[in-house]
């Protein structure tokens, strides 16, 4: 039997993973917080909304996150109309929302409490692998609820893996995020050096990005970076409430992390002059002294 699912968010990336549970073949359901956007998914798929979080959970298999933070994954999580109370037993809760790991370790416990598994399942690769399918997911729980879940995880990720217990794959997204972030501070001063110096700089991305220099930044990013382009889905103001929890974590270890704690500070001014919205390549206007 095709199980059935729940999709709960349907933002920029939400909109696209749940448009794949339904091309493959899952009975799926939404909601939104904006109702007009569920009713608009529900139209372009002939699928089905709920009005609260509660009702389009009820009897799912499976019900599946992917909102802002902590504190809105509580808000369709708990109380009257949150998903828990129309959840039945022996179904999973997947939350696919970047968040703290103690919020991961937190909805374990309240899942176990009614006899619902649960896994915690951040992504990476941004709207275009939300759009093309092509997500990574790190996930925390147990081996037996990811094996259950992982055909709807396989319909829009290219690689989904269980990291360890719950939290670990909120852990696991951290260390993405961090070597995001450095990767991001390092092709900025790179780019400033090779725009003061004259080159080319799609013949330096053509030369450098086959090479050990290569990243995904820099062959998706850096002509955009240069071309003062910034657009491109995933905000700074959404990158430091990650990177709030990589120092935060950091701290519990007592590790340094200096170049996150730079790049978060940057990150940081550039919101203060209303930048918050631009994608996270923008921390090259950081070091703009005109900005």
């Amino acid at each position: 039997m095709t199980m059935s699912i729940a999709f709960i968010g349907l933002g920029v990336m939400g909109y696209p993973m749940a448009r794949h549970l339904f091309n493959a073949g899952f009975d799926t359901k939404v909601y939104n917080r904006t109702t007009a956007k569920a009713q608009q998914w529900a139209s372009e798929f002939s699928g089905q909304y709920g009005e609260t979080p509660r009702e389009a959970a009820l009897e799912r298999d499976v019900v599946a996150l992917c909102v802002g933070n902590d504190d809105d994954v509580r808000s369709v999580v708990y109380g009257e109309d949150g998903v828990l109370a129309g959840m039945k037993a022996g179904a999973t809760l997947v939350d696919h929302t970047t968040t703290s790991a103690e919020l991961a370790e937190e909805l374990a416990n309240a899942c176990s409490e009614k006899g619902i598994h649960f896994i915690d399942a951040p992504v990476s690769g941004g709207q275009a692998g939300a759009e093309n399918g092509a997500l990574t997911i790190m996930c925390g729980g147990e081996q037996a609820s990811f094996d259950a879940v992982l055909p709807v995880l396989n319909s829009y990720a290219k690689q989904a893996v269980l990291m360890g217990g719950h939290g670990q794959g909120q852990r696991c997204k951290m260390v993405n995020q961090i070597c995001i972030a450095g990767v991001l501070q390092g092709l900025s001063e790179a780019l400033m050096l090779a725009q003061k110096s004259n080159l080319d700089i799609e013949q330096v991305v053509s030369v450098l990005k086959h090479g050990a220099a290569g990243s995904w930044q820099m062959e998706n990013r850096a002509v955009t970076m240069a071309e003062d382009k910034f657009n491109f889905g995933f905000a700074i103001d959404w990158m430091r409430k990650d990177l709030g929890f990589c120092l935060d974590e950091a701290k519990k270890h007592q590790l340094d992390m200096p170049l996150t704690e730079a790049v978060d500070k940057r990150y940081g001014l550039l919101q203060q002059k209303g930048l918050g919205r631009m994608d996270t390549s923008v921390l090259i206007k950081a070091y703009d002294k005109d900005v």
